[in-house]
């Protein structure tokens, strides 16, 4: 275990040593999230009203207003969380392709340190790194709904949704690692890192509700990791928010609405939990982390 230790500390240091990284890390975290809140955030919010004035067979007060405009920002915050829990984790697994573009990784493979310690070593460094940042993420979510005088996320909301990003993170760590496997350059890294950081946006519905998305897509989606994780932070994030706007509505509008928006997701007919989620992303973290090591070992063999 103290193989695992070394290794992970030395990789997190690689890591926050490039202050470039970070740095790019923090801001693309910023420019996300304010393009959400600015530009997307105005469409959700005029959606909700609109949903409220033709079920709530009654005018829109400031009131109204105001407890929409917080529901869509805790939507967009869990989204951007998730985000952040892919990119951050492969920017920072982009250490492995580094240590292999410079020949590192060979002086590892020589060495009597297990397989598995090695691709754990990167697994939980990106882990680490991209957990702190998602939880800075959240941190900074709710100074601004404090300072705009919205209700902040109770203790126990809070603590659920610090196990989510931790479980998402790893997940993302694990599968990222298999896939920087197979990458044996910075400059493919960085096109892949590209290619996923525009995709996840739309695989986790965050840039458009599940509900604008084609039923074909939609039943691709539904069996990526990334969308289970969106959905169970937003579950967390507007439980109490959507029951208080929609409060009034007709019972069965939550529901629907919570499907539409992705904050739950239904599959053959059923609603997943979060318990189930969560065991499906562990299912990924598990065999991303077998395939991990079965590649690295044949690496190994093929090199001696």
């Amino acid at each position: 275990m103290r193989e695992i230790f070394y290794l992970t500390k030395r990789n997190c240091l690689v890591y926050l040593r490039d202050k470039s990284a970070v740095f790019f890390s923090l801001l693309s975290m910023l420019i996300v999230l304010g393009l959400m809140v600015v530009f997307l955030g105005k469409m959700n919010s005029d959606n909700v009203l609109s949903v409220i004035e033709e079920y709530g067979g009654r005018e829109i007060t400031a009131q109204d207003r105001e407890n929409a405009a917080y529901l869509i920002q805790m939507w967009t915050l869990a989204g951007i969380i998730s985000v952040n829990a892919v990119t951050v984790t492969m920017t920072v697994l982009g250490n492995m392709v580094q240590d292999e573009t410079r020949k590192r990784i060979m002086a590892f493979y020589v060495t009597p340190v297990k397989r598995l310690y090695l691709a754990l070593g990167y697994i939980f460094s990106a882990w680490i790194i991209g957990t702190f940042m998602c939880l800075l993420t959240f941190a900074m979510g709710e100074v601004f709904f404090f300072l705009k005088g919205y209700d902040m996320l109770s203790v126990k909301d809070a603590l659920t949704l610090t196990g989510m990003i931790m479980c998402s993170a790893l997940t993302y760590s694990s599968i990222g690692y298999v896939i920087a496997l197979f990458v044996h350059s910075n400059s493919a890294w960085s096109g892949i890192l590209t290619i996923i950081g525009t995709l996840v946006g739309f695989a986790g519905g965050i840039y458009l509700p599940m509900s604008q998305l084609s039923i074909g897509v939609q039943k691709i989606l539904k069996a990526l990791p990334i969308l289970h994780s969106v959905s169970m932070m937003r579950a967390v994030s507007t439980q109490q928010i959507v029951e208080k706007t929609f409060a009034g509505m007709p019972e069965g509008l939550i529901p629907v609405y919570r499907d539409k928006m992705g904050i739950t997701v239904t599959v053959g007919g059923n609603i997943w939990n979060i318990r189930e989620q969560v065991l499906l992303l562990m299912g990924y973290s598990f065999f991303a982390i077998i395939l991990a090591v079965i590649v690295t070992r044949n690496r190994k063999l093929k090199d001696r």
